[in-house]
């Protein structure tokens, strides 16, 4: 009896186990997720055969769900399966958006510049008596710098007037003799030739007149040297003259930086060369605060050879010298407008390529539109690419895919 018990324990044992290779699978650790399952009946037909065969169609019969979504289909396609072969129609909502001019600016940094810093030499050789300016104050246009001991320019200066008034004495005194002689030839009382020689003394008289006026001039020049003036505003720097110091010609009395107007110098990128020129305005703020809006004055033909950016000059009003020379500096260049929509991060999307969109409805049908993303700000970001006029869908948008039919009602929301 217990011998029956035995054999028909092992045979149930059996038929379990065949149940179980003919419909089960066999799970293999260590090949990762959905790798190491495999049908039991593998084990003894590796290769294949009639019974992996009679297993692969039970298992298909047994396991196949026939409820499951077909993946190779749309969601349009789908929801058209699932009405019974008519395409359903999703109500979505859209917004309404308008082309407008978006400005284009490029950021640069760079330093604040004098435009120009100019000595103020001394014109003629002299000892200085006197500083008329100090370090960093305001000059303009002929203000005294440095003055110059006259020595004896004045002397000379009096020697020329006198040697004037001396010639002017002598034209008078000519002229009179010469007309005197004239009015006696008109009246036959000298000979017609006897104004010839009146005539040279006459013109030798003007000669002088013009040799001494132009003596006195010299030196009042001289003399005029010896006051250093400055011949452009702007703000004194060093190095300045000491008095007491001989100067010769040429050697500076002050140092002058023209701050008014001020040029911010830095480089434009070699991607965006093509839109830059001049004439083109720009807002400059230094590190310190200030700000102010000049223009582009210069473009440089030859790109720096380390950076590959090409140097940029913009040129600022500066009349109250608040922006110093060598600041740190940002500079803001508007190359224009584009035309472009304002639209909420919210309803960009991917397309099937992954091309970077926003879905619209156009006379009921969805329309996907790639666009490029020009600006990034808290109200919205600035695209390009959309319709002047373009309905997007702010609601439902990733329900839906291009070519679908909706029903798009207005979106209640600002």
């Amino acid at each position: 009896m217990r011998a029956i018990w035995s054999y028909g324990v092992a045979l149930l044992i059996i038929i379990v186990l065949g149940i179980w290779m003919f419909t089960g699978n066999i799970v293999i650790g260590g090949l990762g997720p959905d790798e190491g399952e495999m049908p039991v009946v593998s084990l003894i037909e590796p290769e294949g055969g009639p019974v992996t065969e009679i297993v692969g169609e039970n298992q298909a019969e047994v396991h196949k769900d026939p409820n499951e979504p077909n993946p190779d289909l749309t969601i349009a396609e789908r929801n058209s399966e699932n009405n019974g072969g008519e395409e359903s129609v999703r109500s979505v909502r859209v917004k309404t958006f308008l082309v407008a001019a978006l400005p284009l600016e490029v950021t640069l940094r760079g330093r604040t510049k004098a435009k120009a810093v100019i000595t103020a030499p001394a014109e003629t050789t002299g000892i200085v008596q006197s500083v008329n300016v100090e370090k960093g104050q305001t000059v303009a246009v002929g203000d005294l710098l440095c003055t110059l001991d006259p020595s004896t320019r004045n002397d000379a200066v009096r020697q020329a007037q006198a040697s004037l008034d001396q010639a002017r004495a002598g034209l008078v005194q000519t002229q009179l003799s010469y007309d005197s002689n004239m009015a006696l030839v008109k009246k036959g009382l000298a000979p017609a030739n006897s104004a010839e020689q009146l005539e040279a003394a006459l013109l030798a008289s003007k000669s002088g007149v013009q040799s001494a006026e132009t003596g006195l001039a010299v030196a009042e020049a001289e003399l005029d040297r010896t006051e250093i003036r400055a011949k452009v505003a702007g703000v004194i720097q060093s190095p300045i003259a000491d008095e007491g110091t001989m100067l010769a010609a040429g050697s500076p009395c002050a140092t002058i930086a023209v701050l008014d107007p001020i040029l911010f110098t830095g480089n434009v990128p070699e991607a965006r060369i093509s839109l830059a020129k001049t004439g083109l305005t720009a807002e400059v703020t230094t590190v310190s605060g200030v700000s102010a809006e000049g223009e582009v004055t210069y473009i440089s033909s030859i790109a720096d050879n380390s950076t590959r950016s090409f140097p940029i000059e913009i040129e600022l009003p500066n009349p109250d010298s608040k922006i110093l020379d060598g600041l740190s500096a940002e500079a803001k260049v508007n190359l224009g407008t584009v035309p472009a929509h304002l639209i909420p991060q919210s309803v960009l999307t991917l397309d099937d390529e992954g091309n970077i969109g926003v879905r619209a409805v156009d006379d009921g049908v969805v329309q996907f539109h790639e666009i490029t993303i020009a600006s990034d700000t808290r109200d919205g970001v600035w695209v390009l690419g959309l319709p002047p006029k373009v309905d997007v869908i702010t609601i439902g948008q990733e329900f839906v895919s291009a070519g679908q039919k909706v029903e798009a009602a207005q979106s209640t929301e600002g």
